[in-house]
């Protein structure tokens, strides 16, 4: 493992293959950031009728349900160490995903991304390296409050704005969990075991929610958008996050707020005003400071 700072946190530097398997998980982190942000988007309808908590619930039990019949996890073999893990990870993913989706449901798109992303760039801030690692908050932080104001008005409400905090200090935990548990098991097994804490977590928050509404077509509708968020993405991240740094992982990752303003645009029709476009910009420079700052 690489010993720089934060080198707990270092993927492999040595052996065949490892440029490839960085580049693989470039690939890989970006078609989870569209499979989120697309998700997201194509949730809203779902979320009129189920509210954002029973359709997360659903998807969690979807999701969790879909992967441990394909992975299969040996149960019975792990110890308390790796069943400590994956608790606090499944805690983690589900409040992460409860809190985003109640953020969407009442803030645009990108606003609540900007303001989740805080969460990655507050790991890259901790885990890079580089005096000048400080002023990426900062810089986003601005983004945010750009993303805030659509040119004559601030945009959301309190609840969506706190919601996409929540969302946020969920998204920097799950990270750094999310790497210890590819650590503690092999394959997908450390994920399966995680998303069935999530689904359970999320039960008090949102089967009343679904029991009210639930028919059979709104769950085959959930069924799929259970592969989009949260399946695919953290299958994908939970692949990615074995081959790469932490803080890499989360400056790169800064381009989720570009993506979530592109799927709210295309499949909300929700439109970025100059001032908005500036808040997307600031976020991304956060990300460029980030990175450098990282190797510094």
């Amino acid at each position: 493992m690489e010993t720089t700072a934060g080198g707990e946190w270092a993927a492999p530097i040595k052996g065949t293959g490892v440029r490839g398997r960085v580049y693989l998980s470039i690939v890989f982190c970006l078609l989870s950031m569209s499979s989120v942000q697309f998700g997201a988007a194509l949730s809203k309808p779902v979320m009129q009728e189920l509210g954002s908590f029973g359709t997360t619930w659903l998807r969690l039990c979807f999701a969790a349900l879909a992967l441990t019949l394909f992975v299969r996890p040996p149960f019975l073999s792990y110890g308390k160490r790796q069943w400590f893990g994956a608790a606090a990870l499944g805690t983690a993913m589900a409040a992460m995903t409860l809190c985003f989706f109640a953020a969407v449901e009442r803030i645009p798109l990108g606003l609540a991304v900007g303001i989740e992303f805080l969460g990655p760039l507050t790991v890259a801030t901790i885990f890079g390296g580089g005096r000048w690692r400080l002023l990426c908050p900062a810089i986003a932080a601005a983004g945010v409050l750009c993303l805030s104001w659509d040119g004559s008005a601030w945009v959301g409400d309190m609840p969506g704005v706190l919601f996409a905090l929540g969302a946020a200090a969920g998204w920097g935990s799950y990270i750094v969990l999310m790497k210890q548990a590819g650590q503690q098991f092999t394959g997908l097994e450390g994920l399966s075991v995680s998303l069935l804490f999530a689904a359970l977590v999320a039960t008090p928050f949102g089967l009343h929610q679904a029991a009210r509404g639930i028919s059979l077509e709104f769950a085959f509708m959930t069924g799929p958008l259970a592969l989009l968020v949260p399946l695919l993405p953290y299958a994908l991240e939970f692949v990615a996050l074995r081959w790469m740094k932490a803080s890499a992982f989360g400056i790169l990752m800064s381009l989720e707020p570009a993506i979530g303003a592109g799927a709210g645009f295309i499949v909300l029709g929700q439109a970025l005003t100059p001032s908005q476009m500036l808040g997307v910009a600031l976020v991304i420079a956060a990300s460029a400071a980030g990175t450098m700052s990282s190797q510094a």
